[in-house]
């Protein structure tokens, strides 16, 4: 499994494809985005011109995309992947969707011969660079066990979770918490700053606290600073908060502080902050407390 058909690079797939070549993987890449495609190309990755032309000759198909829609229309469309991939090819997906979906699709691909993986990737973009990734696995275990060496190139840990779907339903879960956690961190620093204490020093008092978190570690600062250049775009994680939402509706399980979450993210939204980073939750709260950073990031 050393050819690789890779569609979707973005601000997680270019990071990927980047650590797969490392390993000696060949990456065939296609994504809508001319400029995505360029630099893709200029990493020394062979570009291509449709998904079909990505999956040509690959051992394994691997999308990092938005949403379920946008994974099963490169698959299944006009010019998808699946018009390329003879049965045995692994189909990857490392999209963050509904796991009813990827569930649904893995059956219909199943049935066509293809073995799919939903490979839910824990970490920000600057993480995947320096593979700091926890890789999320649903499907066949024996599957997962052969893919091993492409999740090794990408991740620091790689964990096979159940049948498929079960890597999107793991990912979910691990997405609610840190968003809270970044909320919460937003929200207790907000309170800091309107008392008017030193937000570095609080930041490396709460560090150094009982309510230490990784997520001090990679967003205080971008608080702080107000630096919000994309690791994750806050439209993104809008679109989980509501697939969380879906499914605990669906499975009747309350999030009661999810529901608020997706509140102020349409805030952020309405703010134009759409393709800022995550962490940007504090920008929306500072402004509804009065102190607003000098000017939008």
């Amino acid at each position: 499994m050393k050819t690789i058909g890779f569609i979707g690079l973005g601000l997680m797939g270019s990071a990927l494809t980047k650590n797969l070549m490392a390993e000696g993987f060949a990456v065939r890449g296609y994504d809508i985005n001319p400029d995505r495609m360029r630099e893709f190309k200029e990493r020394g990755c062979t570009p291509g011109d449709s998904p079909a032309d990505a999956a040509r000759g690959a051992d394994v198909v691997m999308t990092s995309l938005m949403t379920a829609d946008i994974v099963r229309d490169v698959m299944t469309g006009e010019r998808g992947a699946l018009a390329n991939m003879e049965p045995g090819t692994v189909f990857i997906d490392t999209s963050t969707v509904h796991p009813d979906a990827t569930a649904a699709l893995a059956a219909e691909l199943g049935a066509r011969g293809i073995p799919m993986l939903d490979a839910t990737m824990s970490g920000t973009s600057s993480q995947a660079w320096k593979r700091d990734l926890v890789v999320l696995v649903g499907g066949d275990r024996a599957v997962f066990d052969r893919c091993m060496p492409i999740f090794k190139a990408v991740g620091r840990s790689i964990y096979h979770m159940g049948p498929s779907g079960s890597g999107a339903r793991t990912k979910l879960v691990v997405n609610m918490i840190l968003g809270l956690n970044r909320l919460a961190l937003a929200e207790g620093l907000t309170l800091g700053l309107k008392q008017g204490l030193d937000g570095a020093r609080l930041l490396e008092v709460l560090k150094d606290s009982a309510a230490s978190s990784r997520v001090m570690d990679l967003k205080g600062e971008r608080m702080l600073e107000g630096r919000f250049d994309a690791e994750g775009k806050l439209s993104q994680h809008l679109k989980d908060v509501g697939l969380m939402l879906d499914l605990g509706h669906a499975l009747g399980v309350p999030l009661f502080l999810s529901a608020v979450h997706r509140q102020i993210l349409l805030a952020g939204i309405a703010e134009g902050r759409a393709d800022q980073d995550n962490s940007c939750v504090i920008a929306i709260l500072r402004n509804l407390a009065g102190i607003p950073f000098e000017s939008v990031r």
